[in-house]
């Protein structure tokens, strides 16, 4: 639950991870690499893009969407499991092809599209709840009847699991992957400049005073703690374990506005447990 300072952020972290993918380059370069597609030239890389196509509709907020001509890729990356992955990512195929398509235009104009996430973990548990050990998952739409019939949606899902990183015949994809889990770039080039951009980042007082002032990493935060927040509301007690959580969070800098969202309370409640551990250290 604590809060990572600034230079402990690595690649993966959220926020670090979005400021280097701005770099269309380095962008293009990671796509082409656990993709195997050509990026023929790279529309600047827009960075937590949100699409809501409808007032009334459920927006999504993209780390990482890159397009060129012909093709539309959205990026993830996740350093903790999240529950509904599969939906998640129907969802953002869903948007993303709603931001392809302008109004009028037929459905042979819509671009290929590449939903990729690289996870820090297995995120596919087998019927005995042990990971598959796969490095990485590609899904496609084909017949369950017939499998040599293919449904040319022209959509692609990939997800990468970097800590299966040893078992990648791919040198370039391993180093990638190892670099992704350990944050240790060893002597692959791409890794290499991926983490001294990574140290660039650190040095920038914009991005560090950026960091400090949106919290970034306070939706890391907020999730681990919904997550522990409802595992624990099944259990007896539920209710004390969401006040320690919210004293330590609090403790943390996390505003009363996230912790309330994160664990289920109103502001209310969360003013209320904070005035009374002020009371309790006088």
């Amino acid at each position: 639950m604590k809060r990572k300072s600034f230079d402990e952020l690595t690649f993966a972290d959220d926020g670090m991870f979005q400021a280097v993918m701005k770099n269309p380059e380095l962008s293009a370069e990671l796509v082409e690499r656990l993709l195997g597609v050509r990026v023929k030239q790279v529309e600047y890389p827009e960075l937590e893009k949100a699409i809501e196509p409808y007032y009334t509709s459920k927006g999504v907020r993209l780390d990482v969407y890159l397009k060129d001509e012909d093709k539309a890729i959205d990026v993830e990356l996740q350093t903790y499991p999240q529950k509904a992955l599969g939906k998640r990512m129907r969802y953002y195929q869903s948007m993303v092809d709603c931001d392809s398509l302008m109004k009028g235009q037929p459905y042979t104009k819509l671009r290929e599209s590449y939903i990729l996430f690289i996870c820090k973990f297995d995120p596919f548990r087998s019927a005995t709840k042990s990971g598959y050990g796969l490095p990485r998952y590609t899904f496609q739409n084909i017949c369950v009847e017939e499998n040599s019939v293919n449904l040319d949606d022209k959509t692609v899902k990939v997800v990468y699991n970097a800590s299966a990183y040893k078992s990648v015949e791919d040198p370039k994809v391993r180093a990638l992957l190892r670099f992704i889990q350990t944050d240790e770039p060893g002597e692959d080039d791409f890794s290499k400049r991926l983490s001294e951009f990574v140290a660039r980042v650190k040095e920038n007082e914009k991005f560090r005073k950026e960091f400090a002032d949106m919290n970034l990493h306070d939706f890391d935060i907020m999730t681990e703690a919904k997550e522990e927040g409802l595992a624990e509301g099944r259990e007896e007690g539920a209710r004390q374990n969401a006040v320690e959580n919210a004293r330590s969070l609090y403790a943390n800098g996390v505003s009363a506005d996230i912790i309330a969202r994160s664990l289920n309370m109103t502001i209310e409640q969360v003013k209320e447990i904070v005035c009374e551990s002020a009371q309790a250290a006088n």
